[in-house]
């Protein structure tokens, strides 16, 4: 008789050898209406819930907190010469007989209270809550039948998954469960290494004892490197192991640190699995989120990692970060409360949510500091809420000197009071100046007045916090608001405007000059263009930064060039035109260059195309602008970005 799955993934994690040859692609998936496919995923709505909710926190903890040197420790101490190797060394011995088996076990989070946790999260304003299931040391936070390595065996021995989740759905909140293993096999490998000097030079470490290797994973094949095994052994194992917290917790979000895990054929079963399960689980209403690092077109909802996404995605996204290291790091200092607000107000005028991991000690305790800051967002939250939850993107994110360049590791920005940002709500209008204005005066330039009077007509302006009136004037250099003498933050400033046909008149930030490289080539970025028109915005398709809701003939977008050779360039485009060709002319000065942007299979398909030269005859400041020929030739069309290089004088 043929093995069941569970079974062979149990027998395979002691012994490091599949006994059923079964196909990597050949996996159970629940039965539903979405199949192992790229096309049935497209039929994925985000749940509202979601949409609504805009911030979550995050417990991005195990026993990798129990040294308290920060992320990563499991495989680092494995690395001789590193500072958690020797950390690891000094006080508890060397790897090849006191390894990462040695510190699960002093892992006892002995005070540890997520009843209490939970509230205090739900107060500081968290709408969703997410527990790691399991990093890449392989120890699950499960109560897991295929995995001996768990919480309830070994460490504290609770299943600090199943106790988060009663803890959030007494609260309220939606739950999720992290997964890092996908990345846990190849990751794991440096523990069957040796000391390269030393006296213990040559000595196995102890994950290469075949004994250990249902925690430390048996010997990866040659050239098996990357970030996802290309195992199928592993793939199997990966599938069964998460399935089953799956369909026995149930989570309303699953995340997993990486692309699609293992790529389609795996990865997209495990995300069928769970959307069929939760349409079973919740009497057919859809009601979960898929987390990865992929581009998904809707299919699900992309993350980012300590980053933002350069400008408003029409899918819904979400940034997730910490206010320090992953795991408790005695050497770092936290994100002031400011960081967090600002990540928060900038990320949810884009159309994304922001899950920050807030540090635990290994006890399961929080530090001082870590509560104060949550109060104080509890604080903030009671005020400013109202702009934040619940709402959606404006025409425009925002407007100031500050943009977040969208992309990965990419959160430290130093926005200031003329940084705003926009979120609506039905016809309400938000804007959040990222600090508090020094002169008392809120003035936003994209609500200017126009020779067009039906065009923002500004009925009422409130500030959040505040009872009493405001007086407000509007002229061709903005809405200009007077504040009330008293400050009431130095985080922000949340104006509530309320009027009718609010549309944004001018760029939303001061334009950037661009300049040449080295090479004499000056690239004209989605993330660097002044944008002209109505519907017309900042996005992000396939990873990448681009003007789109292009579908208006009279609309255009600019740059500033500064020019420092005069002489003959050649000038490409990189565009996504999936509804066909359209004809574009592109000005660089008093230049023009008429082309045709190719169609494209997607919006998210971009292509790079030479269109021919234009000659400069003199250096200095210039306007370089991409507008449409005429209204009948007119496609709609994706811009990444334009570029100019030096051919010859």
């Amino acid at each position: 008789m043929k093995t069941t799955l569970a079974f062979t993934i149990l027998f395979a994690s002691l012994t490091g050898v599949f006994a059923d040859p079964t196909p990597a692609g050949d996996l159970p998936v629940t039965a539903g209406p979405y199949q192992v496919t790229m096309n049935s995923l497209t039929n994925y709505q985000c749940p509202e819930w979601f949409r609504d909710a805009k911030f979550g926190i995050w417990a991005h903890w195990g026993p990798q907190a129990v040294p308290m040197e920060g992320d990563w420790y499991a495989r680092k101490m494995y690395e001789q010469g590193s500072a958690d190797y020797k950390d690891h060394l000094a006080r508890y011995g060397h790897p090849s007989t006191n390894g990462w088996k040695d510190i699960i076990p002093l892992w006892h989070a002995e005070k540890w209270d997520p009843e209490k946790l939970m509230a205090l999260y739900k107060k500081a304003g968290a709408k969703y809550f997410v527990s790691m299931g399991t990093h890449h040391d392989d120890f699950f936070l499960w109560n897991s039948p295929l995995h001996s390595w768990n919480s309830l065996n070994y460490g504290p021995h609770r299943d600090v998954v199943g106790e988060w989740q009663k803890a959030a759905k007494e609260n309220g909140l939606p739950f999720g469960v992290s997964e890092h293993l996908g990345a846990s096999f190849t990751w794991f490998q440096d523990a069957h290494k040796a000391d390269k000097t030393g006296p213990l030079a040559g000595v196995p470490y102890d994950g290469a004892d075949s004994n250990n290797w249902d925690l430390y994973h048996f010997p990866a094949q040659p050239g098996d490197t990357s970030w996802y095994s290309n195992d199928p052994r592993w793939q199997r194992q990966w599938y069964a192991e998460i399935k089953q917290l799956v369909d026995d917790y149930h989570p309303d979000l699953l995340y997993s640190d990486g692309g699609v895990v293992f790529g389609n054929e795996v990865g997209l079963a495990q995300i069928a699995n769970l959307y069929n399960d939760n349409l079973q689980h919740n009497h057919g209403k859809l009601t979960a989120i898929y987390n990865c690092k992929q581009p998904s077109d809707g299919r699900w909802v992309q993350d980012y990692e300590r980053g933002v996404n350069g400008g408003i995605n029409p899918s819904p996204w979400q940034t997730d970060t910490s206010i320090g290291d992953w795991f408790y790091n005695r050497h770092w200092k936290y994100q002031p409360l400011s960081w967090t607000v600002h990540m928060l107000v900038d990320i949810t005028s884009k159309n994304g949510n922001l899950l920050l991991n807030v540090v635990l000690r290994p006890d399961g305790s929080l530090d001082p500091e870590v509560e104060t800051m949550l109060h104080q967002l509890a604080d903030w939250t009671a005020i400013n809420g109202e702009a934040i939850y619940g709402t959606r993107p404006w025409l425009l994110y925002g407007e100031g000197a500050v943009q977040a360049k969208g992309g990965m590791f990419k959160e430290n920005f130093n926005y200031t009071a003329k940084d705003i940002r926009f979120t609506t709500k039905g016809k309400t209008l938000y804007a959040i100046a990222l600090g508090w204005p020094d002169d008392e005066t809120f003035t936003i330039k994209s609500l200017a007045k126009t020779d067009d009077a039906t065009v923002n007509q500004i009925k009422r302006v409130e500030l959040l916090g505040h009872k009493g009136k405001l007086k407000f004037t509007q002229t061709t250099d903005g809405l200009i608001v007077t504040l009330p003498g008293e400050k009431l933050s130095d985080l922000t400033c949340s104006l509530k405007i309320t009027g009718s046909n609010l549309k944004p008149v001018i760029a939303s930030v001061t334009p950037k000059v661009v300049a040449p490289d080295a090479k004499g080539q000056l690239t004209f970025t989605a993330d660097d263009a002044t944008l002209h028109g109505e519907t017309i915005k900042l996005e992000e398709q396939g990873g990448k930064p681009d003007i789109g809701y292009w579908d208006k003939a009279d609309e255009w977008v600019s740059w500033t060039a500064q020019i420092r050779q005069p002489g003959t360039y050649q000038v490409s485009t990189t565009i996504a035109a999936a509804s066909g060709p359209a004809e574009f002319i592109i000005g660089v000065g008093d230049k023009t260059l008429a082309a045709t942007s190719p169609q494209t299979a997607g919006w998210d398909q971009f292509l790079t195309s030479d269109l021919g030269t234009i000659t400069i005859s003199k250096p200095g400041k210039l306007t370089v602008s991409v507008r449409a020929k005429d209204a009948a030739s007119w496609k709609a069309m994706n811009l990444n970005s334009v570029r100019l290089t030096f051919v010859g004088p």
